[in-house]
């Protein structure tokens, strides 16, 4: 009894760190004019097109102050004389310079509207510089309600950290925040106290050492979304191996604070076997331009690119425990894992529209059922992935609202992982799904996506008409459930619960047999020559049943 209240309490709390995820998937109907501003492709977004940023910042831990500039690069596509740059209070954007005239800005809430004195002539390339300064929105649980993390380690050194997926970049930083542009390129130079060093995305190009501070400059080669890029200062030390793969030498590097120097490079020792197992199966790593960083830090973990953030406390599984009940989640790092599997449906692949969030959430969630599939087979990949339906809530569908910044339910981990699971037992083919799940990272390379251009593709490239599929698992909350009955020699089976036109054949054993039976909604009939003593679906199609 105590184990079993010890398992609700459990998962109770991992529902509650899924559902108060950023906000961004939290339930809401009623929406203001601040949702649209921040969801919406406005009219002074889509005039321009991002080229490049340096971020050029201080950070005074001691005030919990950040100031600096945001120089900005872009491409005109229209002609158009308003640029709308976010920044979220209490920061503010106290400057904006354009061929060294200052800019008059009209200040709405997160969204800051600036007018341009020359004219934005089509096909040319321009700069603006936005300065800023404040007291940055502090992560009181990080990552699940963003912001900065003020910490210190055990030592009395600062250990501060940004996470901001779905409450916005523009909660720490200056930028144009909506996933559908992505800049192409970018340097983040960071100011910090003597002592300490400050972790960014990319490569260290340089670092400016002054009386009483350093300066940290990363760049990043490739596209990278605004919520991946991070900062992270502390008192580091890094050790680092070369992977050898798909791509060539892959540099892997990683920063920890120095106590857990020794720890760190045996339980990091899941950084290789993941990029072996990933790279398998949704092919080349996206960023060897850009390296490969495990980087600590004092909340549980992000995806950044290319500087995964860890702080699952040197534990296998989640925080020590296992979210699927069935052991195979000790056998790995979740945040090792989970994280690094957004380098390719995340960051290489992004949702356009955070209601497309799934796109990201359930193949990551799927990766870690992969990766054992990888190393322990194909039923330990299949236990884990069916242990961890009990955490699925049917509370909502997994697409959000478009054009306001919101998210779909939180099952979208989950139930996610579960539907492509399901998709992949009605290939029948292995090897084709393995090919299908790399082509999408080779045909979206580096690319912003819709919901409607993934279901197109795996529709094409699988030969299945998938379209009533999607719409039961993403679009609803039903699960399809099998009604059957069983006199002596015949079956009778159909689907219930289910979205119109929704007809998935299902494998199930009969007598010990497998076979595939093709329900639709209306009742159909299998006779045998011999008596059904046994009847049973196979456990991987994510389904209910229903015997009468």
């Amino acid at each position: 009894m105590i184990y079993r209240l010890y398992l609700l309490l459990f998962f109770s709390i991992i529902q509650c760190a899924f559902v108060n995820a950023q906000e961004i998937l939290s339930e809401k109907n009623n929406f203001t004019r601040q949702d649209t501003l921040r969801g919406s492709i406005t009219p002074e977004r889509s005039w321009w097109d991002l080229n490049y940023y340096h971020l050029d910042i201080k950070v005074d831990p001691d005030k919990k102050f950040i100031s600096g500039k945001n120089t900005i690069q872009y491409t005109v596509l229209k002609d158009y004389s308003v640029m709308q740059i976010d920044l979220q209070p209490p920061l503010h954007l106290t400057k904006a310079v354009q061929n060294g005239r200052e800019l008059k800005i009209k200040h709405d809430g997160n969204a800051h509207f600036i007018n341009l004195l020359e004219k934005q002539k089509t096909g040319t390339t321009n700069t603006i510089e936005v300065y800023y300064e404040g007291l940055p929105k502090e992560a009181v649980r990080a990552p699940w309600d963003g912001g900065i993390s003020w910490k210190k380690d055990k030592n009395g050194n600062h250990f501060i950290a940004s996470s901001c997926q779905g409450l916005g970049a523009s909660v720490w930083w200056p930028c144009k925040d909506h996933m559908y542009d992505e800049v192409d390129s970018m340097l983040i130079s960071v100011n910090v106290p003597k002592g300490l060093m400050n972790i960014s995305n990319g490569r260290l190009r340089r670092v400016e050492q002054y009386t009483d501070s350093k300066t940290y400059s990363w760049f990043v080669k490739n596209p990278i979304n605004n919520y991946g890029v991070n900062i992270n200062i502390g008192d580091y030390v890094n050790f680092s191996e070369v992977y050898n793969g798909q791509g060539g030498r892959l540099d892997l590097d990683y920063y920890v604070l120095k106590d857990n120097l020794d720890k760190a490079k045996e339980h990091f020792k899941d950084v290789p076997k993941m990029m072996k197992a990933f790279e398998h199966w949704f092919g080349q790593y996206p960023f060897y331009a850009d390296s490969f960083k495990l980087v600590e830090v004092p909340y549980l973990g992000m995806e950044h690119q290319s500087c995964v953030t860890y702080g699952n406390q040197y534990k296998k599984g989640y925080l020590g425990s296992d979210l699927s009940g069935t052991g195979w989640g000790l056998k790995f790092d979740f945040i090792i894992i989970h994280e690094s599997g957004h380098e390719w449906f995340a960051n290489n692949i992004t949702n356009k529209d955070m209601a497309d969030m799934w796109i990201h959430e359930s193949f990551t969630t799927y990766s870690e059922n992969l990766f054992l599939d990888y190393y322990y087979g194909k039923e330990a990949a299949a236990d884990y992935v069916i242990g961890t339906r009990r955490s699925i809530l049917n509370d909502r569908p997994l697409i959000g609202y478009y054009n306001v910044n919101n998210g779909g339910s939180s099952d979208m981990y989950f139930k996610g992982a579960n539907m492509l699971h399901t998709l992949r037992q009605l290939i029948e083919d292995d090897e084709k799904w393995r090919k299908i799940l790399r082509g999408l990272n080779k045909d979206f390379f580096h690319q912003t996506v819709t919901t409607q251009q993934i279901e197109s593709y795996l529709s094409k490239k699988t030969g299945i008409d998938l379209t009533e599929f999607f719409n039961q698992y993403l679009r609803t909350t039903k699960i399809p459930t099998l009604e059957y009955s069983i006199e002596n020699n015949e079956l009778k089976y159909r689907w219930t619960n289910i979205v119109d036109k929704f007809d998935m054949p299902v494998q199930v054993r009969i007598n010990g047999y497998d076979q595939w039976l093709f329900p639709k909604s209306d009742w159909k009939t299998m006779a045998t020559e011999l008596k059904i003593m046994s009847f049973e679906v196979d456990r991987d199609f994510y389904i209910e049943t229903n015997k009468l």
